[in-house]
């Protein structure tokens, strides 16, 4: 079964990097399409844009609020057509994907994460896809795809704990309970510097060790 994730917490570090890095990325955009639109036009063309995925994506929201899956979809679609790089098409996507899950089409969800990945935004983001995207591959009993999934990415900061309880999950998965034991042991100690589940961590760890001493 896919695990529950602390969203709050997610939530909270995506708005931390933005808070951090939204206004260099704005001002790289003035500079870059100033010659053309001016300062006053970008910020007003920018404005309409956002508002336009917002509501597509309040729409899709609510949809799914309502159990209204298959209506989710054309939103979606217009959201990933009109815009494939912001933020509310990749949020899109994860809600997407969970509603997927929750109707056993795990495969589904699989191939929204996935195609959602290479343009996610901001980078806090792409870590909570790669997460889920591997949780799944786990919960499909592919091991070997979490696994690069977790390799592959670029940075996991402020998820230290939770990318190495994947990979206690991952080798247990394979049977390696001494890796799996090690990667929880690690994760635990990770686990007050970033985002971490500590009551599932420590059931894990103690599922495991319980299982060394009566072997």
């Amino acid at each position: 079964m896919v695990e529950v994730y602390d969203s709050h917490e997610q939530s909270e570090r995506v708005k931390g990097w933005l808070r951090e890095n939204g206004g260099a990325i704005v001002m790289g955009l003035v500079l870059a399409f100033g010659g053309l639109f001016g300062f006053k036009q970008f910020q007003l063309w920018q404005d309409s844009k956002a508002q336009r995925a917002s509501a597509e994506y309040e729409t899709l929201a609510e949809l799914l609020a309502e159990d209204r899956l298959d209506d989710a979809v054309n939103n979606f679609e217009v959201l990933r057509a009109e815009y494939p790089n912001h933020a509310y098409t990749t949020l899109a996507a994860l809600q997407m994907a969970a509603a997927r899950v929750d109707a056993n089409q795990t495969d589904l969800a699989v191939s929204l994460l996935t195609q959602a990945l290479p343009n996610a935004a901001p980078p806090p983001v792409k870590v909570i896809i790669r997460e889920r995207l591997a949780r799944l591959y786990l919960d499909l009993g592919q091991a070997d795809e979490a696994l690069a999934v977790i390799d592959g990415a670029e940075s996991v900061t402020g998820f230290e704990s939770r990318f190495e309880e994947l990979r206690g999950d991952v080798a247990r998965a394979r049977g390696d309970h001494a890796a799996a034991l090690a990667s929880y042991l690690k994760a635990q100690e990770l686990a007050d510097s970033g985002v971490g589940y500590r009551p599932l961590l420590e059931m894990k760890i103690e599922d495991l060790a319980g299982a060394g001493a009566e072997s």
